[in-house]
C-alpha cells in the first residue's frame, strides 16, 4: 500500500478508498457509516453495510443508507450480496468490535477485501498529522485512566477528549476534530483488527483472562492487546507506560529491553514483580520508571527527571488497583508534556467514575458502593483490598463467565466479612465456597440470595453502622440486566429507597 496517494493533512488517508464495507451496526458501526456517507460520490465510490439482524432500528437506518446510495443486507450471505452489489472487492472493511476475527462472518468479509480495519484504526487514519493519540488498554482499569488521563490534559489546557470506549467513538471525534489530543480506551476487539494505528502514547495495563469466547484463547487475547504496541517505533518521542507488576505484560516489557539496537521508543515500567512499589531503574536498570514509593507517594522517573507527585492517601479513587490507576495516567500526562505540578493538582481533584467502587449513600449508617463495572474475578479482587480498614459485606454473582473462582474465595476469606451470592452464578460461587469452607475465617458469612434486590436486603440485614456493603460482582449482568451499567443504577435506586424507607 505505500504506492497509495494519501491526504497530507491526515494520518494516513487514501485520497480515494474507493468501496467500501461497514461490517455490524453497532454504535461504532453507525458512526463509522455517518462519517463516510458523505464522502460517497468522492472518496467513496461504493458504500456498503451488513446490518446485522433485523429490527425495527436497523430496518429503519437500512432505510435511510439505501436513499442516500448505501447498499444494505442482512443474513448469512450479506457479504457476499454485497459485493456483487458494489460491483467487486472492497477496497476496506470496517469490522464491528463485536464480531470476532475468528468469526466466518469476519472471515467472509475478509476474503472479499484488500483489508479489514477496526474503526479506531479508521479513525486514527483519518485524524489530523498534527494530533496525538493516547491508546489506553488492558484488562482492568482502562476507563478509569482513560478518564483520568483526559482530565490531566485538559487541566493543564490542553484540548484533550476521552474517546473509544469511553464517551463519542473515535471516528465521530475525529469528525467533529473534538481534540488535539485524543485519549483513546481501545479494547482487545478493535486491537485485533489493527494495522498501521500508531499512538503517541501507549498505556498498557493488567492482562487477565476475559473475553476468550471471542479470542479463542489467552495467547489470542494477550497479542491483540499487544497490537497497540506495533508501530509505536515509527512515531518520534513515543513512549509506552506498561504495567510491570503484572506477569504477562512484564514478560513483554523484558522482551522489548532485548531487542538489539532498541526497541524505537521509551518504555516506563510501573512496578516490577513484587507489586507497584518496586522501582524498575533499581532492579534492573531501567531508565525509566513509575512507583508508589514507600510513604505512599506517586513517582515517576522520566527521560532522566524524576517526579514525586502526590500521596496515593491524597486520591479520592480509592483502594491500590485506583492508585496504580492515577500512576498509569500521570506518567501518561507526563510523557505528553505537561507539567508534573499541573498533573499533581490534577490528580487530587479526580473524583470516582460511575459504577467503579461509586460511592452511593448510606443504610442504617452502612456505606454503599456501586462497583457494577467489576464483571470479571480481577476486578473484583481489587474491589475487595479497597476497602483496608474494615471487612465489607460483598454482593458477588449474576450471569456467570465460568473463570476459575479460587482467588476469588481466598480473597473474599481474607478481606470480607459476610458474601451474598446472587443470580445465574450462584449455585457456582456457593459451590466454590463450600469447598474452601475448611479455611474460611470462624465469623466468616456465606449466604444466598435469588436476585440483586433480594442480594442487597440480605446484605443490609448483616451490616452495621459504619460497615461497607459493595457490590461487586465478579460476573456479567446478562442473567437480569442489559448492561452493567444498568445493573448500577438499579443498585442505586435500591439503596435509595432503602434509605427513604430505613433511614440513612
Amino acid at each position: 500500500m505505500s504506492d497509495v496517494a494519501t491526504i497530507a493533512s491526515k494520518k494516513y488517508a487514501p485520497e480515494t478508498l474507493g468501496r467500501v464495507l461497514v461490517l455490524g451496526l453497532g454504535k461504532s458501526g453507525h458512526d463509522a457509516v455517518d462519517y463516510l456517507m458523505p464522502l460517497l460520490g468522492g472518496r467513496v465510490s461504493e458504500l456498503a453495510i451488513f446490518g446485522g439482524a433485523h429490527s425495527a432500528d436497523a430496518d429503519a437506518f437500512a432505510q435511510t443508507a439505501r436513499a442516500a446510495g448505501a447498499h444494505v443486507a442482512f443474513g448469512e450471505n450479506a457479504v457476499a450480496q454485497l459485493a456483487e452489489a458494489a460491483g467487486g472487492r472492497f477496497e476496506l472493511t470496517i469490522a464491528s468490535p463485536g464480531i470476532s476475527e475468528f468469526s466466518e462472518l469476519y472471515q467472509a468479509a475478509a476474503r472479499l477485501s484488500n483489508e479489514v480495519i477496526s474503526e479506531v484504526e479508521f479513525a486514527w487514519r483519518e485524524s489530523a498529522a498534527s494530533s496525538r493519540w493516547v491508546a489506553v488498554t488492558g484488562t482492568n482499569g482502562k476507563t478509569t485512566v482513560t478518564a483520568l488521563t483526559a482530565h490531566l490534559l485538559k487541566s493543564a489546557g490542553l484540548r484533550a477528549a476521552a474517546v473509544g470506549n469511553i464517551g463519542d467513538t473515535c471516528i465521530s471525534a475525529v469528525g467533529a476534530n473534538a481534540a488535539d489530543v485524543y485519549v483513546a480506551e481501545v479494547s482487545s476487539y478493535q486491537l485485533a483488527s489493527t494495522k498501521r494505528f500508531a499512538p503517541n502514547v501507549a498505556v498498557m495495563l493488567n492482562i487477565t483472562p476475559d473475553h476468550l469466547h471471542w479470542h479463542h484463547t489467552l495467547e489470542n487475547y494477550r497479542d491483540a492487546k499487544f497490537k497497540l504496541l506495533d508501530n509505536l517505533a515509527s512515531v518520534p518521542g513515543a513512549v509506552a507506560v506498561m504495567d510491570a507488576s503484572n506477569d504477562v505484560v512484564r514478560a513483554k516489557v523484558r522482551q522489548l529491553r532485548q531487542v538489539e539496537g532498541g526497541c524505537g521508543f521509551a518504555i516506563v515500567p510501573m512496578g516490577t514483580a513484587e507489586g507497584l512499589s518496586g522501582d524498575m531503574r533499581a532492579r534492573c536498570g531501567a531508565e525509566n520508571a513509575a512507583f508508589i514509593a514507600a510513604d505512599g507517594t506517586l513517582e515517576v522517573a522520566l527521560r532522566g527527571t524524576e517526579h514525586a507527585l502526590v500521596n496515593e492517601a491524597d486520591l479520592l479513587i480509592k483502594g491500590s488497583h485506583n492508585a496504580g490507576n492515577a500512576l498509569a495516567a500521570a506518567s501518561a500526562a507526563l510523557a505528553c508534556g505537561v507539567d508534573a505540578a499541573e498533573v499533581a493538582k490534577a490528580l487530587v481533584a479526580f473524583a470516582p467514575l460511575e459504577h467503579r467502587i461509586e460511592p452511593c449513600g448510606t443504610v442504617r449508617g452502612a456505606a454503599c458502593y456501586n462497583d457494577s463495572k467489576a464483571t470479571n474475578v480481577d476486578a473484583t479482587l481489587k474491589a475487595l483490598a479497597a476497602f483496608p480498614h474494615t471487612r465489607p459485606v460483598v454482593l458477588l454473582g449474576g450471569d456467570d463467565k465460568g473463570t476459575d473462582l479460587a482467588d476469588l474465595v481466598a480473597a473474599a476469606h481474607r478481606h470480607t466479612r459476610v458474601c451474598v451470592c446472587f443470580g445465574d452464578a450462584a449455585d457456582r460461587f456457593m459451590a466454590a465456597f463450600d469447598g474452601a469452607a475448611a479455611s474460611a475465617p470462624a465469623d466468616f458469612k456465606l449466604l444466598r440470595a435469588n436476585h440483586l434486590e433480594d442480594a442487597l436486603d440480605v446484605a443490609l440485614d448483616q451490616a452495621a453502622s459504619g460497615d461497607v456493603v459493595l457490590l461487586s460482582p465478579a460476573c456479567a449482568s446478562f442473567d437480569e440486566f442489559h448492561s452493567f451499567e444498568e445493573r448500577g443504577e438499579v443498585f442505586k435506586q435500591l439503596v435509595s429507597a432503602r434509605a427513604a424507607a430505613l433511614g440513612a
